[in-house]
């Protein structure tokens, strides 16, 4: 039975593990994830997704938990198991040149490669509207999802897609495409990729959430890329909670409040226009738009900001 290590932190990666831990075929040796965390306002610390399951499923596996991969130890561990396969997904460090050098190093992308490279493959997809969404088995290199590619798997979009249900579908996708790779690697021909048509997805910043209501297209997008983290805000810091996008193609002013119903209100753009549900105020608790409106004494040819 051929060892694997595998490494890897969110649910993305944990759907992975989980598939090849169901099928039976591979000795899962050990795995690699980020540091427990302190999370949320009163900063508990808490452990990657992926060492939950691990653990509460009592899974028998070593765990490790280097803020750094790239030290001595972690070098000596993997030569102790010396794997045939080093599986990564969403793992969140790079690895070492030696690493991938000397052992076959296979990465589970969310994306077709080359168009995104880096850290937010699918919600760049969803910002920039794609036609379509798949996701990449890769040879890793010393570079950043720069290696040559074993196989992939592409579905069309329905164009309204959300960050957490992609995360969710590709692993799926992935996991059943690497268990494919791994079952046919030594008859696969393995392709170069064309650095010039790569792009680099940056790691996602708080500030990116900000928005403002000069196109609903855009809106409409930053909020389903945006929903799980940082969430969209206006500068005024108020949180749009929940929206969908109107099929008015007119041009209003920025932020007027058009039309108000029962639980919605539709706001204008510059062009377009979105229906928006909830909301959230700073220190607030989340509410109806209409509920927020009326406190500050809104209606419709205001404007919201």
């Amino acid at each position: 039975m051929k060892k694997i290590v595998f490494m890897g932190t969110p649910e993305y990666a944990t759907i992975i593990l989980e598939m090849l831990l169901n099928s039976k075929k591979y000795s899962i040796e050990a795995l690699f994830t980020q540091p427990d965390k302190p999370v949320g306002r009163k900063k508990e610390i808490t452990p990657p997704h992926i060492k939950s399951f691990v653990v509460e499923n009592g899974v028998d596996i070593e765990i490790y938990q280097p803020e750094k991969f790239n030290t001595q130890i972690n070098l000596e561990i993997l030569e102790r198991i010396n794997p045939d396969f080093i599986i990564v997904a969403a793992y969140g460090q790079i690895l070492p040149k030696d690493v991938v050098d000397r052992y076959i190093c296979i990465n589970i992308h969310a994306s077709i490669l080359p168009k995104y490279r880096g850290a937010s493959p699918i919600q760049e997809m969803i910002l920039n509207r794609d036609k379509s969404f798949g996701v990449t088995c890769m040879r890793m290199d010393e570079g950043l999802d720069s290696g040559d590619i074993l196989s992939y798997r592409i579905y069309n979009s329905r164009g309204y897609e959300f960050a957490s249900e992609l995360f969710s579908s590709l692993a799926s996708d992935g996991g059943a495409l690497l268990l494919k790779t791994l079952e046919r690697f030594e008859n696969l021909k393995a392709i170069k990729q064309i650095d010039a048509n790569s792009l680099k997805c940056k790691k996602i910043k708080k500030e990116d959430g900000v928005v403002d209501f000069s196109n609903a297209d855009i809106l409409d997008a930053k909020y389903r890329a945006y929903k799980i983290w940082p969430g969209i805000f206006l500068k005024s810091t108020l949180k749009i909670k929940s929206l969908e996008i109107t099929k008015s193609n007119k041009s209003y002013k920025e932020g007027e409040i058009v039309d108000m119903g029962e639980d919605f209100a539709d706001i204008g753009c510059k062009e377009g226009m979105v229906r928006i549900y909830d909301v959230q105020p700073p220190s607030k608790p989340k509410m109806n738009i209409l509920s927020y409106l009326r406190g500050k004494r809104l209606g419709r040819g205001d404007t919201l900001s």
